[in-house]
This record gives C-alpha cells, sequence and structure tokens, in this order.
C-alpha cells in the first residue's frame, strides 16, 4: 500500500502547478548574521502555503522559499547534518557546469552575479494571478527583511504570462506535469503511471524502492531538490534559422514543431502530425495525453531528437529506464516579447526562469542534461544535440524521419544560454520552523 504524502508539510510550490494567468518573481537573499536568519526561516514559515490547502495565507498569492548548501552553512546546520544532503547539491551548479554544458558563453564566468558565488543563500518565490496583489505582498516582504539587520536582497526577477502562455519562442508553456503517489494531485498525461513520492520528496520510497534521509531526519523529510535555472533565449536568432531553412511560411512552422515536437499552440506532434490543431493545444485534456513508441517508434510523426521527446522519453525504446528520471518542471517568463515578424535581436533580456523539482539531483536534472539534452546515444543519433536548448560544441543537427528520405537540417546555433543558476533545498514547514530554533 502507497503512503499518503503529508500534505500539510510540504510547500505548495513542489506539488501545485502555478497559477494560470500568472505574475512572479524571484528574490535572492544574503545571510549575514545568523540569528537573522533564523528569525527569517521563522517568518517564512508562517506565510508558506502547504500543498495541503487551496488557500493562501496571503490570499491568492503563493510564497516558496528555499537554501543553497552555502545557506544552511549560514545559519548554522552542524557540519554532520550538512554532510547527509546529495553531493551535487553540497557542490553546487557552478561547480558542475562542465558536466551541464554551461561552457563558453553560458560559463560561471558570464553569470549574472551573484550566481556561482557563496554569496547566495535564500531564494524567494512568489506567484500571484494579478500584479497588483503580488506587489501588495512584496512590498510587506520587503518591509519584513530590509528592517532585519543582517538580511540583504542581493538579486530579482520579475516574471510575466505571455499571451496564450506561451514562452517567448511562441510555444505554449506549462502543459506536461507529472503525476505523484499519495498527493491527490492528477498528472497531466492520463496514460502515464503516477510516480513513486519517493522521486520528488524525500522521506518516501522512490522508484528503485530507495529512501532519502537526513540528519536530523527533520530536516530533510517533505523536502526536497530544486534546481533554478535564468535561461535567455535567443529569439531572432530561432526566427532567423527557420526562415532560412524554410521555403514557406507553413514550411518555418512545421521544421519549429518538428524541432520542439509540439506545435506552437500545444498541439503535440504526436496527435497533429500533419498540421496545427489550436483547439487541442488549448485542451488540458488530450494536449498531453498521447505516448511514443505504439504507433511513432521510428519517429515519423514526433522526431526523436524533438525537444519534448528527449525531455521525456515517455515510453519511446531508450537506453535506460525513463521513469527514474522524471522531474517537475516549472517555467516562467521574463522579458517583453519580440515583436512578430522582427528577425534581428534588439538587445533585450528574455527567457524562462526555469525550477527543475526532484529528489535526485544527479539522476534526473543531471542526466537529462547531460544525457538526453546535450547527446543523442540514449536512442542512437550519437553526438546530436536538442535543437531548442543544446549546449555548444559547434552548431548542432537534427535527424528528422520521413518517408521516401529523411530530412537532415545541419548549422543549428545555440538557441539559449543560461544567465545563471542554483542548487537550492526546499525544506519542508516542520523543518523551516527547526532551522528557525536551532541553538548555536
Amino acid at each position: 500500500m502507497n503512503p499518503s504524502l503529508e500534505l500539510d508539510d510540504i510547500q505548495s510550490g513542489v506539488l501545485r502547478p502555478r497559477p494560470s494567468p500568472y505574475v512572479a518573481t524571484y528574490i535572492v537573499l544574503r545571510i549575514d548574521e545568523r540569528g537573522a536568519g533564523r528569525e527569517l526561516m521563522n517568518k517564512l514559515a508562517n506565510v508558506v502555503t502547504s500543498a495541503a490547502s487551496p488557500t493562501s495565507p496571503l490570499s491568492d498569492t503563493w510564497v516558496s522559499v528555499a537554501l543553497t548548501y552555502q545557506g544552511l552553512k549560514a545559519l548554522g546546520v552542524p557540519q554532520a547534518s550538512l554532510d547527509t544532503f546529495s553531493w551535487e547539491f553540497q557542490q553546487g551548479m557552478a561547480a558542475r557546469a562542465n558536466e551541464l554544458g554551461d561552457v563558453g558563453p553560458s560559463g560561471p564566468e558570464q553569470w549574472e552575479e551573484p550566481f556561482g558565488t557563496p554569496d547566495v543563500h535564500v531564494v524567494i518565490v512568489a506567484v500571484s494571478p494579478t500584479e497588483q496583489r503580488l506587489e501588495e505582498v512584496l512590498a510587506r516582504a520587503r518591509q519584513t527583511y530590509q528592517q532585519m539587520k543582517g538580511i540583504k536582497a542581493i538579486w530579482r526577477q520579475n516574471c510575466h504570462a505571455l499571451p496564450e502562455e506561451k514562452e517567448p519562442f511562441g510555444f505554449r508553456d506549462g502543459i506536461s506535469h507529472p503525476a505523484i503517489e499519495g498527493s491527490g494531485i492528477a498528472g497531466s498525461n492520463p496514460k502515464e503511471e503516477p510516480l513513486k513520492a519517493g522521486e520528488f520528496v524525500l522521506g518516501y520510497a522512490d522508484e528503485l524502492g530507495g529512501l532519502q534521509k537526513t540528519e536530523p531526519e527533520l530536516l530533510g523529510r517533505n523536502g526536497t531538490y530544486v534546481v533554478f535555472r535564468k535561461l535567455h533565449q535567443r529569439v531572432a536568432d530561432f526566427r532567423r534559422y527557420l526562415r532560412s531553412n524554410s521555403t514557406s511560411l507553413d514550411e518555418e512552422e512545421l521544421l519549429a514543431a518538428k524541432m520542439m515536437g509540439r506545435w506552437r499552440s500545444g498541439a503535440p506532434l504526436a496527435l497533429c502530425p500533419f498540421h496545427d490543431d489550436p483547439e487541442i493545444g488549448a485542451d488540458p485534456r488530450r494536449n498531453n495525453d498521447f505516448l511514443f513508441q505504439a504507433d511513432d517508434a521510428a519517429g515519423l510523426k514526433t522526431p526523436g531528437s524533438s525537444h519534448i521527446r528527449r525531455t521525456n522519453p515517455r515510453d519511446a525504446s531508450i537506453a535506460g529506464v525513463a521513469r527514474i528520471h522524471r522531474m517537475i518542471r516549472r517555467g516562467t517568463a521574463y522579458g517583453p516579447l519580440l515583436p512578430e515578424g522582427v528577425l534581428d535581436d534588439d538587445g533585450a533580456d528574455r527567457g524562462l526562469m526555469f525550477a527543475f523539482v526532484g529528489a535526485h539531483i544527479g539522476r534526473q536534472f543531471e542526466f537529462v542534461q547531460s544525457q538526453w539534452i546535450n547527446d543523442g546515444v540514449f536512442f542512437g543519433a550519437g553526438a546530436e544535440r536538442d535543437p531548442i536548448t543544446g549546449s555548444p560544441g559547434g552548431p548542432g543537427s537534427l535527424t528528422v524521419p520521413r518517408k521516401p528520405v529523411r530530412r537532415r537540417c545541419q548549422g543549428i546555433p545555440q538557441f539559449v544560454l543560461t544567465r545563471g543558476g542554483e542548487y537550492c533545498f526546499m525544506p519542508g514547514l516542520r523543518a523551516l520552523r527547526w532551522l528557525a530554533g536551532q541553538q548555536t
């Protein structure tokens, strides 16, 4: 029998998708005084919403809090306890840059300050359906930490829903999320069996029968790891590539769909292989209701190298077991849209703030990033990379299976650059209070 999750102790941001539409902000804090940091944890524990409650203490605005390894150290967590967290978390994202493909223009030396430095301690995420309500809550929050000596806000990123819930390249976003045993929250694909809770939350059995714990157990239980990434999108480069490799607007849209695995409306190629169907794209009951292997093993509908098939192969025949690499992905857009039809970069910063939620940084986020996104060996495509988010190593390519002759797209530039990121731990609510009440 599967144990029910202790939803009243799990932060809502772990399991519940963001509202639609949304505005959001990410705030990074540095803890300069241990006592102030502990007081902050106590205050945050009173505003963070649990996954058990449909109502936020802040009305319709939801707040989540996560800490880096350096943040836990700044709070005075004993080294013996710190050593029980995953080693990837202890190292931090910047130290893992080569494994992630964060090199060259995406390397830590190019990141926005303070990412990749020991100064990033706490990441607060606030999400609301309206900008007015979000700003009201943030005004109170700023007043709180600005009055606390020993806490300093050192970075902020505002995000907002783009028209029709699309991301800067123009594709509908936020479609796919898995079902988790014991959560009571349905996944978006009715054909996918719910995953073991331990794949996403510490203290429960995972797909391999493993059980992750910390010392003390309270510190880790009902928490999870969150990988935050600021990803800049080269929208003009993407549009120019489509234009230069197509003979018509229809062919441009088909090539974009083959690269992503979906039409811009969100309609998947698996269900709409020949033309877009915006009704399916906008229908959450249908836009993720498909598998790959049963009727598209060769990738004639959805290429094996397309973005969505790489990041979630579903039932496709690949090297390894796809289920142990699943994670929750949350994206929020930032920056202005590049006006329709513009092919030249306007110099604006635009892209996605991404949060990847899972209990295993190594075999979830890092594996998918290094083996599925930045390589193609797992499905027989050699060094071919993800055409949308793949990292550098020379110009990329995309194989589009078709009859009688496959299409080979060459010279694909890097469309997405990493501007910063951190490995964080999102504690349970009881753990937040434990962090607040530690004795020096």
